[in-house]
């Protein structure tokens, strides 16, 4: 079977690298918050254009620490999108924070420049926008210019689009910080779970630092409240600094990859993603199809996986029960029923695109 993402042979391509990363660290005897962080963080804040990187144990906490480090508390209210797999919702909720869910652009999955205002005008304590599937938010750059005058912080979401550019501009230093996921399947991706926080502002960074060791402003002193323990380890972070040099180059298989499906998939039947410019690094690849169960059991027939990504917009999960039974957000809710995500990642074959290209274009429904 044809998998949306084999990390098998990214393991297998890097194991000399990955085998020196982790002797390095062994031979060390420091396991955590040692020499492997620091350099990764650094080099990391470098390769994004930014003054700071804090690295933290998962995607999900540097989006629950970022906002915390904003000043976000319990009964703020927060704008996010509601098609991104409830994952800055789950962070919300663990602060005790209530979601604003905004609509997204149809063909982009993002959210848009009008539905920023809409929340601005509500009144939200911060913003979320989420850079989906690895495709940059077309109006970052006008989006934080509008939230940095009405004085409520930006956050980007960049767990799928490391990398990705905006007029030069790496995502993750438009908005006041930004949240970053190394979960293996990542762009960057580590050999287990991590993220980071990524911002220009020194006080943000020291906060975020105390956050992510129990509210620590020196050891064992204690002075931030709703803190954690998160931190990466230095074993991931060393995988990282591997990872990282490659990853531009990554971006542009994915993206080669992506624009072949744009070429070659022809079939009535669906919509096919079509961006081939720096502003996509093609963590995922999706399509619209209206038949999409047809489509998903043609595919798997075939040899070749697919999924959804995602099926249940935020506002509807089971977790909230009737609470936003009155909200309807039309463009989210029809992608959950449309996409589907074909394979993409960078040590895919030609054969292998073919097989995909193949399979979707003999699809009837």
């Amino acid at each position: 079977m044809l998998q949306i993402n084999n990390l098998a042979e990214r393991i297998n391509k890097y194991k000399p690298e990955i085998s020196d990363a982790v002797s390095r660290v062994i031979n060390s005897g420091w396991l955590i918050l040692g020499p492997e962080v620091k350099r990764f963080e650094n080099e990391f804040a470098e390769y994004n254009g930014a003054r700071h990187c804090i690295t933290l144990a998962n995607g999900t906490d540097a989006i629950e620490l970022a906002l915390k480090a904003m000043g976000v508390a319990e009964g703020d209210t927060v704008a996010t999108v509601a098609n991104a797999g409830m994952y800055t919702t789950t962070a919300l909720l663990a602060i005790g924070a209530r979601p604003y869910f905004m609509d997204v652009e149809s063909r982009t999955h993002n959210v848009t420049l009008q539905e920023v205002e809409k929340a601005l005008a509500f009144g939200v304590k911060a913003m979320v926008v989420t850079h989906l599937y690895g495709l940059a938010v077309e109006e970052i750059d006008r989006i934080a210019a509008r939230c940095s005058e009405q004085g409520v912080p930006l956050l980007e979401d960049c767990a799928q689009a490391h990398g990705a550019r905006v007029n030069g501009r790496r995502v993750g230093t438009f908005g006041t910080a930004a949240s970053f996921s190394f979960y293996p399947t990542k762009n960057l991706g580590a050999l287990g779970d991590g993220g980071a926080v990524i911002t220009n502002d020194d006080a943000i960074a020291q906060r975020v630092m105390g956050l992510r060791q129990y509210g620590w402003s020196s050891k064992y002193k204690v002075e931030l409240a709703n803190a954690r323990n998160s931190r990466l380890d230095e074993i991931q972070a060393a995988i990282l600094l591997e990872f990282l040099p490659s990853l531009d180059a990554c971006n542009g298989l994915r993206r080669n990859i992506a624009s072949l499906y744009g070429e070659k998939i022809d079939n009535p039947h669906l919509v096919p993603t079509k961006v081939n410019d720096e502003s996509y690094v093609a963590h995922l690849y999706v399509v619209h199809v209206c038949h999409r169960d047809s489509l998903r059991a043609h595919l798997k027939n075939a040899g070749v996986a697919s999924d959804i990504h995602y099926p249940i917009p935020d506002y509807k999960q089971p977790i909230f029960e009737d609470k936003y039974q009155s909200l309807h957000l039309d463009n989210t809710e029809q992608l959950s029923k449309e996409v589907l995500t074909l394979p993409c990642y960078p040590e895919m074959t030609v054969a292998q695109v073919n097989q995909v290209v193949n399979t979707v274009n003999s699809w009837k429904p």
